[in-house]
């Protein structure tokens, strides 16, 4: 199965400072073998955020080889037949690059009230809302009744250029979210997450899916993992501590990865061994040592542990 390794901007890609800050940061990616590009999804937050279909809309204007994609996209807060025409639009336009990962949001977010949706509802209204796109994406005239969503004899076309509509993943690690991998979603991205946690999941969405009759890709299972990369373990925790979203469970080294670029990739092994292939790394510590964070990154740890792009993978990725 294919190793392949993003980098997430999370919600501050916005901390580039300018539009040209930005894509001077992406034309430097893609000058790497790094493999896709994620954004994040807040409406209302305390720092500036970018909304992620223009955001995506904006990289897929501009990149020729990256992939790109949403960790997470807050599905209960978006209307699905409107969702899914903007993402079937955008799969259309960039050749099938979109990556897909929703969610239900933080507990503490204020997007629910913006947004006009009660925080109870959003799992019933997520599940909805999967079972509609997927449905939207590859059939004609659909009819569908919901508690919060209806369709009627609705066709959207373009359809998305991946043929069997856009996969769908889904985000968090409470049980909930594992039964809905299993029972509706293409794959699963979990977040500080340890690796013992991660493999525990693998094993609950298989039972969860064979529970549906259905089976998840062996290759559909991914990880965000914060990281920075010092000369040792303790200069990196130093460096990043300030801006890793903490568990009151476990420590942040748990599942997160810093120290020196060996140590890196001895945790992305970790993740490996028990059945991640999907990795996106986001770099922790201060706002002015992303790109430095990113290039060492794609120097010194992705060459040795990507699975290396085929020649016909090679020509998509330059057009």
């Amino acid at each position: 199965m294919k190793i392949r390794i993003g980098i997430s901007l999370g919600d501050g890609a916005s901390d580039a400072g300018s539009p040209e800050s930005i894509l001077s940061f992406i034309d430097a990616c893609e000058r790497w073998d790094i493999d896709s590009i994620w954004v994040s999804d807040r409406i209302v937050a305390p720092r500036p955020t970018l909304d992620p279909i223009i955001f995506m809309s904006f990289l897929a204007s501009r990149m020729r080889n990256m992939k790109f994609g949403t960790s997470a996209l807050v599905l209960p807060t978006r209307q699905p037949v409107v969702l899914a025409k903007q993402l079937a639009t955008l799969d259309f336009l960039c050749r099938g690059r979109l990556l897909l990962v929703v969610g239900l949001g933080a507990e503490d977010s204020g997007d629910f009230a913006a947004a006009g949706v009660r925080k109870e509802e959003r799992g019933k209204r997520a599940d909805e809302a999967i079972l509609l796109m997927k449905r939207l994406w590859t059939e004609e005239k659909v009819n569908f009744e919901g508690q919060f969503y209806r369709a009627r004899n609705m066709t959207l076309l373009p359809r998305p250029y991946q043929k069997e509509g856009i996969p769908l993943w889904v985000g968090g690690r409470s049980k909930a979210a594992l039964s809905r991998v299993g029972r509706l979603a293409d794959g699963w991205l979990t977040s500080n997450s340890s690796p013992a946690e991660v493999g525990a999941g693998i094993e609950a969405i298989k039972r969860h899916a064979a529970v549906a009759g259905r089976a998840i890709p062996g290759d559909h299972y991914g990880v965000l993992v914060p990281f920075f990369i010092a000369k040792s373990f303790d200069d990196a925790l130093a460096a990043a501590s300030p801006t890793i979203r903490r568990r009151e469970d476990i420590p942040p080294d748990e599942f997160s990865a810093f120290g020196t670029s060996q140590q890196v990739r001895e945790k992305i092994q970790a993740y490996m061994d028990v059945g991640v292939t999907k990795f996106v790394m986001r770099p922790a510590g201060p706002k002015t040592s992303l790109q430095s964070q990113v290039e060492i990154l794609a120097k010194e740890v992705i060459p040795q542990i990507q699975t290396p792009f085929s020649e016909e993978e090679r020509a998509e990725r330059v057009g």
